[in-house]
Protein backbone atom coordinates (compact mmCIF):
# COMPACT_ATOMS: atom_id res chain seq x y z
CA UNK A 1 0.00 0.00 0.00
CA UNK A 2 2.99 2.26 0.14
CA UNK A 3 4.19 1.97 -2.53
CA UNK A 4 0.61 2.99 -4.50
CA UNK A 5 0.34 5.77 -2.74
CA UNK A 6 4.45 7.04 -3.25
CA UNK A 7 3.02 6.24 -7.10
CA UNK A 8 0.03 8.16 -6.92
CA UNK A 9 1.94 11.38 -5.27
CA UNK A 10 4.57 11.49 -8.03
CA UNK A 11 2.44 10.52 -10.92
CA UNK A 12 0.35 13.97 -9.73
CA UNK A 13 3.36 15.48 -9.52
CA UNK A 14 4.32 14.87 -12.60
CA UNK A 15 0.69 15.38 -14.09
CA UNK A 16 0.98 19.41 -12.60
CA UNK A 17 4.32 19.79 -13.72
CA UNK A 18 3.11 19.30 -17.58
CA UNK A 19 0.44 21.41 -17.26
CA UNK A 20 2.58 24.25 -16.47
CA UNK A 21 5.10 26.19 -18.42
CA UNK A 22 7.54 28.84 -18.08
CA UNK A 23 6.34 31.70 -20.22
CA UNK A 24 5.28 34.72 -18.86
CA UNK A 25 1.71 35.70 -19.20
CA UNK A 26 0.53 38.27 -21.10
CA UNK A 27 -2.33 40.30 -20.21
CA UNK A 28 -5.08 40.40 -22.46
CA UNK A 29 -5.54 43.76 -23.53
CA UNK A 30 -8.22 45.20 -26.13
CA UNK A 31 -7.38 46.15 -29.05
CA UNK A 32 -9.39 48.70 -31.56
CA UNK A 33 -10.96 47.90 -34.24
CA UNK A 34 -9.10 48.78 -37.56
CA UNK A 35 -10.95 51.69 -38.62
CA UNK A 36 -14.08 51.71 -41.48
CA UNK A 37 -12.28 53.79 -44.42
CA UNK A 38 -14.89 55.25 -47.23
CA UNK A 39 -13.94 56.74 -50.23
CA UNK A 40 -16.43 59.04 -51.90
CA UNK A 41 -15.48 60.10 -55.85
CA UNK A 42 -17.48 62.70 -57.85
CA UNK A 43 -17.67 66.11 -59.41
CA UNK A 44 -18.82 69.46 -58.23
CA UNK A 45 -19.86 72.46 -60.45
CA UNK A 46 -19.11 75.75 -60.27
CA UNK A 47 -20.97 76.83 -57.06
CA UNK A 48 -22.34 73.26 -56.72
CA UNK A 49 -21.61 71.03 -54.21
CA UNK A 50 -21.79 67.17 -52.86
CA UNK A 51 -22.94 65.26 -50.21
CA UNK A 52 -22.01 61.69 -48.63
CA UNK A 53 -23.64 60.41 -45.77
CA UNK A 54 -22.20 57.38 -43.81
CA UNK A 55 -22.88 55.34 -40.10
CA UNK A 56 -20.80 55.65 -38.02
CA UNK A 57 -21.06 52.48 -35.36
CA UNK A 58 -19.15 53.70 -31.88
CA UNK A 59 -17.08 56.35 -30.45
CA UNK A 60 -13.78 57.35 -32.15
CA UNK A 61 -11.65 59.73 -34.14
CA UNK A 62 -13.15 60.74 -37.84
CA UNK A 63 -10.83 62.10 -40.51
CA UNK A 64 -11.87 63.21 -43.95
CA UNK A 65 -9.09 63.99 -46.39
CA UNK A 66 -9.49 65.89 -49.56
CA UNK A 67 -7.57 62.90 -51.05
CA UNK A 68 -7.43 64.00 -54.99
CA UNK A 69 -8.89 67.45 -57.19
CA UNK A 70 -8.79 66.88 -60.51
CA UNK A 71 -7.79 68.74 -63.53
CA UNK A 72 -6.26 71.76 -60.95
CA UNK A 73 -5.45 70.23 -57.37
CA UNK A 74 -4.62 73.77 -56.63
CA UNK A 75 -7.98 75.18 -56.65
CA UNK A 76 -9.42 75.87 -53.05
CA UNK A 77 -12.72 74.28 -52.56
CA UNK A 78 -14.30 73.54 -49.02
CA UNK A 79 -15.16 70.42 -47.12
CA UNK A 80 -15.96 69.22 -43.59
CA UNK A 81 -18.04 66.96 -41.61
CA UNK A 82 -21.27 67.19 -40.29
CA UNK A 83 -24.24 65.25 -38.98
CA UNK A 84 -27.03 63.90 -41.16
CA UNK A 85 -30.66 64.67 -40.20
CA UNK A 86 -32.05 62.79 -42.63
CA UNK A 87 -32.12 65.03 -44.82
CA UNK A 88 -29.69 67.55 -44.73
CA UNK A 89 -25.84 67.79 -43.96
CA UNK A 90 -25.47 70.29 -40.73
CA UNK A 91 -22.01 70.87 -40.98
CA UNK A 92 -20.24 70.99 -37.88
CA UNK A 93 -16.45 71.11 -38.76
CA UNK A 94 -15.18 72.88 -41.96
CA UNK A 95 -12.17 73.89 -43.94
CA UNK A 96 -13.22 76.88 -46.48
CA UNK A 97 -9.81 76.72 -47.79
CA UNK A 98 -9.27 73.47 -48.36
CA UNK A 99 -6.67 72.12 -51.10
CA UNK A 100 -5.69 68.40 -52.05
CA UNK A 101 -3.81 66.51 -49.70
CA UNK A 102 -5.73 68.38 -46.56
CA UNK A 103 -7.77 66.69 -43.53
CA UNK A 104 -10.19 67.80 -40.88
CA UNK A 105 -10.22 65.50 -37.78
CA UNK A 106 -13.36 65.16 -35.46
CA UNK A 107 -14.14 62.75 -32.63
CA UNK A 108 -17.66 61.12 -32.42
CA UNK A 109 -19.33 60.65 -29.02
CA UNK A 110 -21.44 57.44 -30.05
CA UNK A 111 -22.95 56.02 -32.80
CA UNK A 112 -24.87 57.76 -35.77
CA UNK A 113 -25.34 59.07 -39.31
CA UNK A 114 -22.37 61.65 -40.65
CA UNK A 115 -21.71 63.50 -43.60
CA UNK A 116 -19.02 64.58 -45.28
CA UNK A 117 -19.62 67.27 -47.92
CA UNK A 118 -16.94 69.34 -50.91
CA UNK A 119 -18.44 72.68 -52.08
CA UNK A 120 -17.38 75.58 -54.47
CA UNK A 121 -15.90 78.31 -52.08
CA UNK A 122 -16.01 80.94 -55.17
CA UNK A 123 -12.41 80.02 -56.45
CA UNK A 124 -13.75 77.37 -59.34
CA UNK A 125 -13.86 78.61 -62.87
CA UNK A 126 -14.75 74.84 -64.11
CA UNK A 127 -15.88 71.59 -63.03
CA UNK A 128 -13.47 69.49 -60.46
CA UNK A 129 -13.47 65.62 -59.88
CA UNK A 130 -12.63 64.88 -56.36
CA UNK A 131 -11.87 62.20 -54.05
CA UNK A 132 -12.91 62.36 -50.06
CA UNK A 133 -11.37 59.71 -47.84
CA UNK A 134 -13.08 59.46 -44.76
CA UNK A 135 -11.65 57.14 -41.45
CA UNK A 136 -13.87 56.52 -38.98
CA UNK A 137 -14.51 53.82 -36.12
Amino acid sequence: MRRTFCGTVLLIGALLAAGCDNDPDTPDTPTEPDPIVDTFTGSINVNGAATHVFAVPRTGVVTATLTTVTPDATIQVGFGLGTWNGSACKMELVKDDGLQGNAVTALTNGAGTLCARIYDVGKMTESLGYVLTVSHP
